[in-house]
């Protein structure tokens, strides 16, 4: 698999080229991505109801996804929280989502928060376009700490935390409340400029 920045695209930040010769693009999320996140969500509502549900609720239909990506694209630019799509170039057609949130400037510290449709997942997309974002994050956006929060549960995320040459940090007591759920346990690792 081959990792690229791209700068032929103003909007696309990552090109990467996977085994079987799909181009996958990262890229700011847009207005005009609204249909294709819509898409995304509702596809993979049953992976995204316990840990993304206020991403899911934002886009369940064409008019709230099109207001969640004008939003996010705003939050994006004033460095509030950047948000990027995950896509299959010939396509165009979403198959993830990455934030870089819960930014705090004065310590320098944000947290990745990821998720890829089932049919592209344990395939080494995700760990090359985090590994790419974290070198992004650290160079050019200047935070000096970069966290992942995880269940341990969630095997393909602790995966990529690992990979990514995340360290494990603690537990996080009760961390986490899903929607009409008990709290959560989380585990905290982190990865340092």
């Amino acid at each position: 698999m081959k990792t690229q920045e791209n700068s032929s695209n103003s909007n696309s930040f990552l090109s990467i080229v996977t085994k079987d010769n799909q181009t996958i693009q990262v890229a700011k999320i847009e207005e005009k991505d609204y249909w294709s996140v819509c898409d995304f969500v509702v596809a993979n509502e049953d992976r995204l109801l316990l840990f993304f549900p206020k991403t899911l609720a934002a886009n369940l239909t064409p008019d709230l996804a099109k207001s969640f990506a004008v939003t996010k694209s705003k939050e994006f630019d004033t460095k509030q929280e950047f948000l990027f799509t995950i896509k299959i170039q010939r396509e165009r057609k979403v198959i993830g989502l990455v934030y870089i949130k819960e930014l705090d400037w004065n310590i320098k510290r944000g947290e990745f928060a990821y998720c890829i449709d089932y049919e592209f997942e344990r395939k080494g997309i995700t760990s090359k376009i985090i590994t790419a974002l974290t070198e992004h994050a650290f160079s050019v956006l200047g935070l000096k700490t970069l966290q992942i929060i995880v269940h341990k549960t969630n095997l393909p995320s602790v995966g990529v935390a690992k990979k990514c040459n995340f360290n494990w940090i603690k537990t996080l007591p009760e961390a986490y409340t899903p929607t009409n759920g008990k709290p959560m346990d989380m585990e905290l690792y982190e990865r340092y400029a």
